[in-house]
């Protein structure tokens, strides 16, 4: 059975912000999203919030 493809943008983070509730992780996400639906996973990363860690040479904040 094939999966619906999600192509418009705002479709797409549409159907992202949905998902972001059921998934326990950002992996967990990406599976959800994968598993359901054709993907231009570029267009996925574009739409997803940013994840940037902290970087360790910055002093600790108090």
């Amino acid at each position: 059975m094939p999966r619906p493809a999600l192509t418009n943008p705002s479709l797409l983070a549409a159907t992202v912000t949905a998902l972001i509730d059921r998934a326990a992780s950002r992996q967990d996400l990406w599976r959800l999203l994968t598993d359901s639906y054709t993907v231009d996973l570029d267009e996925v990363a574009a739409v997803l919030p940013r994840q940037e860690p902290e970087p360790d040479w910055l002093p600790t904040k108090r």
